[in-house]
């Protein structure tokens, strides 16, 4: 009768633990597929401080799974359970750049459910303070009467860097020397040193540099200009549309999620990138908040994987 009692009440607690509506039942768990300190490290905690303010009840945890590119993490959370306790933060890279790259073990397309493109920020072509180039017109005059030998740092293969500067050879029938780091830290000190003539890096990446007068911003990435860096011109301002590149950071979770249950992270996570905590703090780094819908995410989604699928293909781009 003893057995029959403790059976009887681990099968009530496991009930009522089953009924706990979410997210009440367990911690909400953020893989970010990066190690920590990094833009996407940093739009994760930044949502993670504000969701459970916006989910009664929850409790959110960030868990740093870096690795391969960012598609470990990835592929762990297309592999678990779709019951909204498992969300990616995570940028274009296992999204949109790594499946042509690697072989990644997740179809980025369809064992994910898009939830929002969280925010988005343009690179910025710099060189050092000290470079002989001025502007883009000496860029591209420079590359055409040396073709092959202006150097571009970049913080690896298939980064969003190295694919702004390959994008930026193509559209503008140039070359010019790709330097791949083993991160963006090494990729900005050689380039601060003068080791290496340019970058395309992430806005927030380069403002303060750009604005200690160490690098020259000569032309920006985005549709429009920056408010950070209103005097710099876009790519399509002077006459190179087709290098109109954002670096953006995505949320998704497992794919099946319950309908009811995506529709109440999507509208919580957009809160919590519209609290007045956190929205100025990223807009002062660069970032532009996006917070589109689902579909507007996958729709998006399947441009970006098409557009860098040719970038890669055009430009015989490997992993290593």
């Amino acid at each position: 009768m003893k057995k029959l009692l403790i059976a009887a009440t681990f099968g009530f607690a496991a009930m009522t633990a089953f009924a706990q509506a979410w997210p009440t039942a367990k911690p909400i768990t953020i893989i970010v597929p990066f190690p920590a300190g990094g833009s996407t490290d940093m739009i994760a905690r930044a949502i993670s401080t504000t969701l459970p303010s916006k989910l009664p009840g929850a409790t959110v945890v960030v868990d740093n799974k870096a690795g391969a590119t960012g598609t470990i993490g990835a592929n762990q959370v297309a592999r678990a359970p779709a019951d909204g306790y498992t969300l990616l933060v995570a940028s274009l890279g296992p999204f949109v750049i790594a499946p042509h790259l690697l072989k990644v073990p997740y179809d980025a397309l369809k064992d994910l459910d898009p939830i929002t493109i969280a925010v988005q920020a343009p690179n910025v072509l710099a060189v050092p303070a000290n470079s002989p180039h001025k502007s883009l017109a000496d860029v591209i005059a420079y590359h055409k009467a040396n073709p092959g030998k202006m150097s571009f740092a970049s913080a690896g293969n298939g980064s969003s860097d190295h694919l702004t500067a390959e994008l930026f050879w193509q559209e503008t029938k140039t070359t010019g020397v790709h330097v791949p780091y083993k991160g963006g830290a090494p990729a900005l000190n050689d380039l601060l040193g003068g080791q290496v003539d340019a970058t395309f890096m992430n806005i927030n990446t380069g403002i303060p540099h750009i604005k200690a007068g160490k690098l020259r911003a000569l032309a920006i990435t985005s549709s429009k200009r920056s408010p950070l860096l209103p005097d710099v011109p876009t790519m399509e301002e002077l006459g190179y549309k087709g290098v109109t590149v954002t670096s953006w950071q995505a949320v998704a979770a497992p794919k099946g999620l319950p309908a009811d249950v995506k529709a109440k992270l999507h509208a919580a996570i957009l809160a919590s990138l519209n609290d007045p905590s956190v929205k100025p703090k990223l807009l002062d780094l660069g970032f532009e908040i996006v917070a589109n819908t689902p579909e507007q995410f996958a729709a998006f989604q399947a441009t970006e994987f098409a557009r860098w699928k040719k970038v890669i293909d055009t430009g015989n781009i490997k992993a290593d």
